[in-house]
Parts: structure tokens; C-alpha cells; sequence
């Protein structure tokens, strides 16, 4: 006879399953942006501006005042070349920047285009009653729409471009559509971006001498061969994000960060993440954990012979960093001499615009669309990133590879970027809910091994870096763990974004860095009050660094074994290893 539930949970199960398979379908038609998230947007901004007459009564005269402006730069620029334009494009805006756009008519197409940018702006923002996150969405949306229409991506309305097609003979309008082809029977077969293979992990870069000394399902340990006669006693533990190849800190030998920390003086070790299947599914934030930096604490504790280790984490590394690190300290775990934190959050309530892509209806997409294939792909997140800089990563490159024929040099930096990871479904979605949708890790909430866990705990040295233009990690919301915990806190604000920020070695041209050191239950002032006591140094930020875990560390002596070929620990391949090759 049938048990009366089981009917029941069947259909559970059988809806479940349906409503999870559509809203993946969903994800995939519209690249893992959701629809709902859109339309609520748009109608809780609308309704509250048709019901506002006093903002359409503002953005009415804005209209009329910007069509003054461009009437009257008209005039003006009709008899004086040099006329100061109505006005200038957003200092990171280089669409306009070709002198070939102050020629007529072009200026005129240049300035509609900009007045126009700069009303919409006002349409979607500051209107009473809408929520925030609609807000952003909105703005956010309005400006993808009009960099599509930009006169920069057409070529009747860009003078560079006519000028190119003339000097070529439409040779490189020829060029591009080659350039095209060929990315689309690349993107066929999966290959990585044109000129990426010129860059392989462990021939060009990731090059730093070293040894694989522990493999688990999740990470391999790579210790690296001295490059000094003596090292300080405490090595030096990173553990990269796992968005991302670990090699974004082991560059070309010139600008690697491991490199240059070796040749200071320590014993470096770097975990390098499996790149995760649909095999690895089920893997959480808690096997994160404990598969990574804590077996990696363990393996360099036995090979070092180590009580203390500085222990430094990237990105979302970091973060998971300082999960580990509050729950060693809840533990008594005081292996860890000091914590650095580079372009890591740890308070997510304004995690600046990747925001944009997280709410419940953005997270229930992407929750289908990871159960689906038991991951979320490289290209889903890479779309997203791309996204939130359109103009550089999207439509300047388009306009260059497919319309002037100019197909971008690869650098190494470049080819990194090409060289994506995915994230386990179980892992990925903890992430998103747990840290970015409901701030646990900030607010006491987060629990580890059933217990929960607080950065208050944290007592050890910190040294942080946040970096200027970061869309991914906002120095501001970085600069938050100061409101979290009483530990000694020495910030860093460095010139360049997410990446190029942290790979600012010395001697690389154009770098400046602001620092300041907060005391040991010193007040946790505000980024604004931080930077006007902070000191504006030229140079690399990496010296600083150096010199700080400099003065937390013992006197030198002599090097460790590679590995502990008789223990637990043995080499088992050399520096890069296998994991950084999976594709």
C-alpha cells in the first residue's frame, strides 16, 4: 500500500524540479540577469516619478537648460575652433579623447550625446521613494543602454573610425571582420582569447622555482625555493581567490608579487585551487575552509616547524582569510603572526556595483542555473565584470577588434584574465546569501562548525589594501573592517583597480599609495576621515608591505626543507603544479 505522504513529497519534489529547470532556462536566454529584478526596477521607478510633479517639473527645466547649453556651444565653436565645450566627458571616459572629434560636425554629435547621458543620470537618480537597489539597477541599466548607442561605435557618426577606413582603404574594416571569424570559432571550441597562449602557466608566467607539498581534493600547497642565503623564521601563507588562477600574484618574473617576496627574505607558500565541475558540486564555504587555508596552515606548520605564520589572502581569499582567522581565534588557534588583506571585503553592505547583480530574484537564477550544471561557469561572472565597465572592457575593444582592424596586444595580465575558474554550486550559493545578500560575517550571524564566529575576535596585526578604482571590492567597503575589530589596522590605499592595484611592483611608472596606521583599539574612523590623515607616498606599495612583516618577524635563519620528504609532506611536482592547468 502507498504511504499517504509519499504522493505528496513526490509532486514537491517533481514541482521543485520543474520550477528550478525553468528558471534556468531562464538564466541562460538572458546571460544570468533577471528579468524580475528588471522589471520591478523599472516600476518602482516610474510610479514614483510619475507621482513626483516637482522632479518632473526639475528634469522638464534640465531638458530645456541642456538644450540652451548646446545651442549656445553652437554658436560659439561656429566662429572659434577653441570654444570651451558645454561639457567634458567623466575623467575615465577616453571615448572622445581623439582631437578628431573637436572637427565639425562631430563636436556638436559629441556634446548632444554627453548632455544626454548627463540628463538620463538625473532621470534615474535621486527620485523620491525609490528603493536603492532599484535605484542602481536603473542607472545602471540606462547607462549600458547608452554606451550601446554611443556615436564612438557607429561609423557614421566616429570620426577615428572614418579616418582609419580611409588611410586603410577599408582594409580594416576587412581586418576586423577576419578578427571576428576567427573569436567565434574560438569561442566554438572553447579556446582562451587570441595571443593568450603566449602566456602558459609555467613556461612565461608562473615561473617562480618551487615545489607542489600537498594536494587534496581542492587545492595544491606550493612552497617556493629560497632565493636568500637566511629567511625570517615566520613564512608567509597566501591564498589567492578562487575566481580566479593564483598566478595573478605570480606574474612574469618582473611584476610577480611571490617573486619579490622570496627575494626578500621569506618562505613563501601559495595555494593553488582546483578548478571545480560538476563533480564538485556539493563543495560549501565550510570545505573551502578547512580544505584550504586551515590544511594549508597545518602543512606549513609541519614543514617549517613554524609556531607562528603571516598568513595573506586576495579577493574573496581574503575573505575566507578572515572566516578562518575569527574562528581560530574563537578556537585559542594563535598560529597566525599577522593577517594581510588585499582588495578583500569582509562587511558587504555597500559592496559597490557588483551589488547590482544581488537580490533574491537575481540569486534564485543563478541558484538554478549552478544546480543545473553543478557550477557557475567563468563566462557567467566574467559578463558580469565586464559589464560593470563596459566602456574599456566591452565597446572600446569591440570598436578596435572588429571595426579598426587593431586586435589589442596580449599582455600577461590580459591573458590571466582569460584564464578563468568556475565555483561549485553548494560554495557559490552560501557565498552570495551568506556574505553579500545578508551581511552574516559582519553582523555576528555566521557560523562556522556550528558555532557562530566574530571579527571582533581578531587581535593579530592587520595590514590591508584597498585600491582606487576597484569595481569589485570598493575601498570604502573595504576600509569597513576597521568598524569590526579593535586589531591593530595599517590601510593602504593604492592607485589602479582590482588587479592592476595589487600587481604594482616596484619601479612600475605612474604609482602612488596612501597609509595609515590605526593603533590597537585605536577609533575606527570614517574613509573620509581615514584619507585626510593618511600620508601620500610615491612608488609600489610592496616595500611597505615588506617592511611591515619586516617588523613582525624574527631574525633570519637558516632556510627549511622543500617539503618533508620523509613525512606527510613531499614534493610531488614542481611550481606551477597541475591544478593551475585545468581548464
Amino acid at each position: 500500500m502507498t504511504d499517504s505522504h509519499e504522493t505528496p513529497d513526490r509532486l514537491n519534489g517533481l514541482a521543485a524540479t520543474l520550477d528550478r529547470a525553468n528558471f534556468a532556462a531562464i538564466a541562460r536566454s538572458t546571460g544570468g540577469l533577471s528579468p524580475a529584478t528588471l522589471s520591478q526596477s523599472l516600476s518602482d521607478w516610474w510610479h514614483h516619478l510619475l507621482s513626483s510633479p516637482g522632479q518632473q517639473m526639475r528634469l522638464g527645466a534640465k531638458a530645456v537648460h541642456q538644450m540652451a547649453l548646446l545651442g549656445d556651444y553652437a554658436m560659439r565653436s561656429a566662429t572659434d575652433d577653441d570654444a570651451e565645450p558645454a561639457i567634458t566627458p567623466l575623467p575615465q571616459d577616453r571615448r572622445f579623447a581623439d582631437p578628431a572629434w573637436k572637427q565639425r560636425p562631430f563636436d556638436l554629435i559629441e556634446q548632444a550625446f554627453l548632455l544626454q547621458q548627463q540628463w538620463w543620470h538625473a532621470a534615474t537618480t535621486g527620485i523620491s521613494g525609490v528603493t536603492r537597489h532599484h535605484e542602481t539597477v536603473i542607472e545602471f541599466t540606462m547607462r549600458q543602454i547608452l554606451d550601446t548607442v554611443a556615436p564612438s561605435n557607429f561609423l557614421a557618426t566616429n570620426p577615428v573610425l572614418q579616418q582609419r577606413v580611409l588611410e586603410t582603404g577599408g582594409q580594416c574594416l576587412v581586418e576586423g571582420a577576419r578578427c571576428f571569424i576567427e573569436d567565434l570559432q574560438r569561442m566554438a571550441r572553447g579556446d582562451s582569447e587570441a595571443g593568450a597562449d603566449a602566456y602558459p602557466a609555467g613556461g612565461k608566467v608562473a615561473v617562480t622555482p618551487g615545489k607542489v607539498v600537498y594536494r587534496n581534493r581542492l587545492i595544491e600547497l606550493i612552497q617556493y625555493s629560497p632565493a636568500t642565503g637566511t629567511v625570517r623564521p615566520e613564512p608567509v601563507l597566501i591564498v589567492p581567490a578562487w575566481i580566479m588562477k593564483y598566478y595573478i600574484l605570480d606574474l612574469s618574473p618582473e611584476n610577480s608579487l611571490i617573486r619579490w617576496l622570496v627575494g626578500e627574505g621569506y618562505t613563501v607558500f601559495c595555494i593553488s585551487w582546483h578548478n571545480p565541475d560538476g563533480d564538485d558540486r556539493d563543495l560549501d564555504m565550510e570545505d573551502y575552509r578547512l580544505l584550504g587555508p586551515m590544511a594549508a596552515l597545518d602543512a606549513v606548520a609541519a614543514i617549517t616547524g613554524s609556531t607562528t605564520i603571516h598568513a595573506a589572502g586576495y579577493c574573496l581569499g581574503g575573505t575566507l582569510l578572515a572566516i578562518a582567522a575569527a574562528a581560530m581565534a574563537r578556537d585559542g588557534d594563535d598560529r597566525l603572526a599577522s593577517l594581510t588583506l588585499f582588495a578583500a571585503q569582509t562587511e558587504f553592505s555597500e559592496p559597490g556595483e557588483l551589488g547590482l547583480f544581488i537580490d533574491e530574484a537575481q540569486l534564485n537564477l543563478l541558484d538554478a542555473l549552478m544546480w543545473s550544471r553543478g557550477y557557475l561557469d567563468t563566462s557567467q561572472m566574467g559578463g558580469a565584470f565586464q559589464m560593470l565597465r563596459s566602456n574599456d572592457l566591452i565597446w572600446s575593444r569591440l570598436l578596435r577588434t572588429y571595426l579598426m582592424g587593431e586586435r589589442e596586444p596580449m599582455n600577461d595580465l590580459m591573458a590571466w584574465n582569460a584564464d578563468g575558474t568556475r565555483m561549485p554550486y553548494a560554495m557559490h550559493s552560501q557565498y552570495l546569501r551568506r556574505l553579500f545578500l545578508d551581511n552574516d560575517l559582519a553582523e555576528g550571524r555566521y557560523r562556522v562548525a556550528g558555532h557562530a564566529i566574530s571579527l571582533s575576535a581578531l587581535r593579530m596585526p592587520v595590514f590591508m589594501v584597498g585600491t582606487e578604482t576597484d569595481h569589485v571590492a570598493p575601498w570604502r567597503s573595504v576600509h569597513k573592517l576597521h568598524m569590526l575589530t579593535g586589531a591593530e589596522i595599517s590601510f593602504v590605499l593604492t592607485s589602479g583597480g582590482h588587479n592592476a592595484g595589487i600587481v604594482s611592483e616596484p619601479g612600475h611608472p605612474r604609482r602612488h599609495y596612501r597609509i595609515h596606521l590605526r593603533e590597537q583599539d585605536g577609533p575606527a574612523r570614517s574613509p573620509e576621515d581615514w584619507k585626510a590623515r593618511a600620508d601620500l607616498r610615491e612608488g609600489s606599495w610592496w616595500p611597505e608591505w615588506g617592511a611591515w612583516l619586516g617588523a613582525r618577524s624574527g631574525e633570519p635563519v637558516a632556510p627549511p626543507p622543500m617539503g618533508t620528504p620523509e613525512g606527510h609532506y613531499p614534493p610531488l611536482d614542481d611550481a606551477p603544479g597541475r591544478y593551475v592547468l585545468e581548464r
